[in-house]
């Protein structure tokens, strides 16, 4: 594997929001995978409800640029995986509930399974109907009582399985661009500042296969992303003009941006 692979954690960080609503009683974890897997698995995660909620609870996923499998560890049998989005997602949730996921590092799900990522693009779809035996092996082997210790234990020795009997395309005219776009925030022209030997044409399918959508698109979620890194004030956003820092011609476009890759104004994001 290329150690450009390696790279793609060392420069991004793939950011979801805490969890605020309900906090109390409410509660997302990440935890690392194996140290064999960190250049291909982000994290895993674990949404939970940790007493039952006394109304239905709506979980917002922001736009991050990867590929996720999740199940409810209280029926495994039902599993899923989401594909690359370009705006936010709501899941709304019923009062208990027990989430289990993994998240791929951008380009890795395609690589270990050899699917299309643009087939799975701004939606989820049962693992079932995407890559049965992973499906059938996370159904047989979760349960209710397990926690996301024994989950990662499992998980690891699984997906180790799969790494070591994957064969990757390591194309480095693909990585080499998206180090160009993750070294520089998303911030830059795409025709004009990546240049790595293929046209834009070529270059935009690999992107569709391997990330599921443009490189254009993937740069904005970047873009996106590294203003959730910097963690901005209300006040910050409006004294320092950030969105000029990031590439974005005017507040107005900035704020429409945002939202639509986060559900909500900036403002209501950072409002502390």
């Amino acid at each position: 594997m290329l150690n450009l692979n390696n790279t793609i954690r060392q420069l991004y960080k793939p950011i979801q929001p805490t969890v605020k609503q309900s906090a109390e009683d409410v509660s997302y974890i990440e935890m690392l995978p194996a140290l064999e897997l960190q250049n291909v698995i982000y994290c895993y995660w674990q949404l939970k409800s940790t007493r039952p909620l006394s109304s239905p609870f709506t979980y917002r996923v922001v736009a991050d640029g990867c590929i996720d499998i999740f199940f409810e560890l209280n029926n495994p049998a039902d599993n899923f995986v989401m594909g690359f989005c370009k705006k936010f997602t709501e899941f709304p949730l019923h009062h208990s509930f027990n989430y289990i996921g993994v998240r791929f590092l951008p380009t890795m799900f395609p690589q270990l399974f050899k699917v299309d990522a643009s087939e799975l693009s701004n939606r989820f779809e049962e693992l079932q109907m995407v890559v049965p035996a992973t499906s059938h092996f996370i159904a047989s082997h979760f349960n209710a009582i397990q926690n996301i210790g024994e989950a990662k234990k499992i998980l690891d020795t699984y997906f180790t399985e799969v790494l070591q009997k994957s064969k990757f395309d390591n194309d480095p005219r693909l990585y080499e661009a998206i180090e160009i776009i993750l070294s520089r925030a998303g911030v830059l022209d795409i025709e004009k500042d990546i240049n790595t030997g293929i046209s834009y044409r070529q270059l935009r399918r690999l992107f569709e296969f391997y990330i599921g959508d443009t490189p254009k698109t993937f740069s904005k979620v970047i873009r996106f992303q590294n203003i959730l890194k910097a963690k901005p004030s209300k006040q910050s956003l409006k004294q320092n003009k950030l969105f000029f820092d990031v590439g974005y011609y005017d507040q107005a476009h900035f704020i429409k941006e945002f939202r639509n890759f986060y559900g909500v104004t900036p403002g209501k994001a950072f409002g502390r």
